[in-house]
């Protein structure tokens, strides 16, 4: 083979990576910024929520009671570390199984890993306690009135079995542990997009294919500096 031939095969063979990664960034861009319950306008009252994002993934953060829910009954603390801390609030995720469990941190994640859930793998929801978590430009306050708030309880409800039917599996720190949950994550169905269905089972106004986590980000305002 000449060198030319082969450096033309180099090219190709560099090309369709490439290629389909900008297709899948320029698909995701697009399809996030199709909305859904597009009608939606956030409440002068409610019950705030936030919605916070790493820059990989995102969570939905709620207060730990509420007249809606109790979520010490779904999550209680017991499954914790350290159950005694004045936790305030749960932040809840849906991901992926082998992701979830040996990436503590992104570092941690090699490649088989990301391919093999890329094309399908089992789901497990994480639930993080925190104790009066700030809102900022990365946990982004969102009111619902309570008719929708009871809407994402119900959402978040289906996805993970009563305690006492379910496997709990280790967290990365004191406050946080993984559930069993169903749903099967791929490409087309990634945590944020766990996010943004979630919210779209709610009413609240959110994007219609959100695989990044500005995707589900870009629909929710920074909250204003103090």
């Amino acid at each position: 083979m000449s060198r030319r031939r082969a450096l033309k095969l180099l090219g190709v063979a560099l090309a369709v990576p490439i290629a389909a990664v900008l297709l899948f960034l320029l698909s995701a861009w697009i399809g996030s910024s199709i909305p859904r319950n597009a009608d939606w306008v956030e409440p002068a009252t409610g019950i705030e929520i936030m919605i916070g994002d790493n820059g990989v993934h995102t969570e939905i953060v709620m207060p730990l009671i509420t007249p809606v829910k109790d979520w010490r009954e779904t999550f209680p603390a017991s499954d914790l570390p350290e159950p005694y801390r004045p936790y305030t609030h749960v932040a809840v995720s849906w991901g992926e199984r082998e992701v979830f469990l040996n990436t503590p941190t992104w570092g941690d994640l090699e490649l088989s890993t990301a391919f093999a859930a890329a094309v399908g793998g089992d789901g497990l929801i994480h639930a993080s306690h925190y104790v009066r978590p700030a809102p900022g430009p990365a946990n982004r306050p969102l009111r619902l009135t309570e008719q929708q708030y009871a809407r994402l309880v119900a959402a978040i409800e289906a996805q993970v079995p009563p305690p006492g039917d379910r496997q709990t599996y280790p967290g990365y720190a004191h406050y946080d542990v993984f559930y069993d949950a169903a749903g099967t994550y791929h490409l087309g169905n990634t945590c944020n997009q766990w996010t943004s269905d979630t919210l779209a089972s709610a009413g609240v106004k959110t994007g219609s294919w959100a695989p990044l986590p500005g995707g589900v980000m870009k629909w929710v305002e920074k909250p204003a500096e103090r």
